[in-house]
């Protein structure tokens, strides 16, 4: 089967639960070459989620908080050679802003499941033997009849001095962060109308197994009409891949992620939700970590890259994300 011909079949799968009001959960990888869908009474027994509290799997009590946790990332020398492609491109004026990611192998003792139960997020899922996602980004939710994105860029240490103010005045977080918001205006005014940004770069805090993280995000807001749910599925689509770990302008921003990752994504950056019969909830699938064939586990992190963009800084926030958010 064609990927043009297993998008519209996931399209038209989505759209009728969707008029049929039948709730659902969904699970689009970044290719959008392995979408799952499946009735909510009909899913798998072998993958859980929990969407801001909404769970098919009771968390099990952790031993413990402490654990170890020890990364090795994606070489310097590999993740320079990337860089320096995104770079190349950027003063060419190809890209704005481009998410690069790698992979790195983590050692613990820790299984997928230890990570799913002790790990605390937004958007947590489970696939046994394959990966788990503790995502803190909301992709969109949808509620009386509005449509909200809630674009994540800028990341930052917590516990270092100033850190807050640092990040909100820092010329290059502010470019980034307000590219990604105008492609995701843009992305929603696709599907929506009367789209603005009703809130501009706020922070979070996630406390990790090592630190405290700062994260800047923004809500943007559309309506749509009434009868939205006949179409959820093209409207899922056609927002894929998400703004905010692709980048801009999107399509050829994308060509470039292929040449210089060299290699798919797969689940990584793609999104997974649910839809109850009225709402629909999804997120992000960052702070990932899958089992490759030898049985070891592989985390998978990256930033933007803007023109302004550190290679020191980069490589390092890279590093940073490589965490498990505790309780």
């Amino acid at each position: 089967m064609t990927q043009t011909k297993l998008i519209q079949e996931s399209i038209e799968k989505i759209n009728k639960l969707g008029t049929k009001r039948i709730p659902f959960f969904f699970m689009i990888d970044f290719e959008m070459k392995k979408p799952i869908i499946y009735p909510l009474d009909e899913l798998p027994d072998h993958i859980w989620y929990d969407l801001n509290g909404v769970s098919n799997r009771k968390a099990n009590e952790a031993d413990s908080v402490f654990f170890r946790f020890e990364p090795n990332p994606v070489s310097k020398q590999e993740y320079t050679k990337a860089f320096a492609r995104v770079q190349g491109h950027l003063q060419y004026g190809n890209t704005f802003l481009l998410n690069l990611a790698f992979p790195s192998q983590v050692d613990t003792e820790l299984s997928l499941e230890d990570v799913y139960h002790r790990s605390e997020a937004k958007y947590k899922l489970y696939l046994k033997d394959e990966l788990v996602v503790f995502s803190p980004e909301i992709f969109v939710q949808i509620k009386d009849d509005y449509i909200y994105s809630y674009p994540m860029k800028g990341t930052i240490d917590a516990e270092a001095m100033g850190a807050d103010l640092h990040i909100l005045n820092d010329k290059k977080e502010i470019a980034e962060h307000s590219t990604i918001v105008d492609l995701i205006r843009n992305d929603l005014s696709m599907v929506a109308k009367e789209v603005r940004v009703t809130k501009f770069r706020y922070i979070d805090t996630i406390k990790t197994n090592v630190n405290k993280l700062h994260q800047v995000s923004s809500e943007i807001r559309g309506k749509l009409s009434s009868n939205f749910h006949d179409r959820l599925g093209s409207i899922l689509f056609t927002l894929l891949p998400a703004g905010s770990i692709s980048g801009a302008p999107k399509p050829k921003t994308l060509e470039i992620i292929r040449e210089a990752e060299l290699y798919d994504r797969g689940y990584y950056t793609g999104v997974f939700g649910i839809y109850d019969g009225e709402t629909l909830d999804s997120g992000v699938m960052i702070r990932y970590i899958e089992q490759i064939a030898d049985g070891s586990l592989q985390y998978r992190s990256g930033g933007g890259i803007t023109a302004m963009s550190n290679l020191e800084t980069e490589y390092q926030e890279l590093i940073d994300k490589i965490y498990v958010p505790t309780h």
